[in-house]
């Protein structure tokens, strides 16, 4: 079964950096799309970054240039690095695992991030 754990979330100054992690387990990084996303009070949840398969990776307009995504294999981990932050970026941060043969979709709890003076 797919599991994941998030952490990292926090309350930070704009203009600040954190970095997220997603631990995941039971996940084949070879033929899997790991996401974050994110969602605000009253607004939908949206994707902020994504790597598939291990190589591809895509980017929310919002955040490109600014955000990082990038995988831990030995460490089962997927990270955000979260640069240059805005009071916009403040959300609940989740981390999702779907294999691209449709086989799991699976999200972790959540992990808040408050962008705040």
């Amino acid at each position: 079964q797919v599991q994941l754990v998030e952490s990292g979330g926090g309350l930070v100054q704009p203009g600040g950096s954190l970095r997220l992690s997603c631990a995941i387990s039971g996940s084949d990084s070879s033929s899997d799309a790991i996401g974050w996303y994110r969602q605000a009070p009253g607004k939908q949840r949206e994707l902020v970054a994504a790597i598939i398969s291990g190589t591809i990776i895509n980017y929310a307009d919002s955040v490109k240039g600014r955000f990082t995504i990038s995988r831990d294999n030995a460490k089962n981990t997927v990270y955000l690095q979260m640069n240059s932050l805005k009071p916009d970026d403040t959300a609940v941060y989740y981390c999702n695992a779907k294999s691209v043969w449709g086989k799991y979709d699976n999200w972790g709890q959540g992990t808040q991030v408050t962008v705040s003076s």
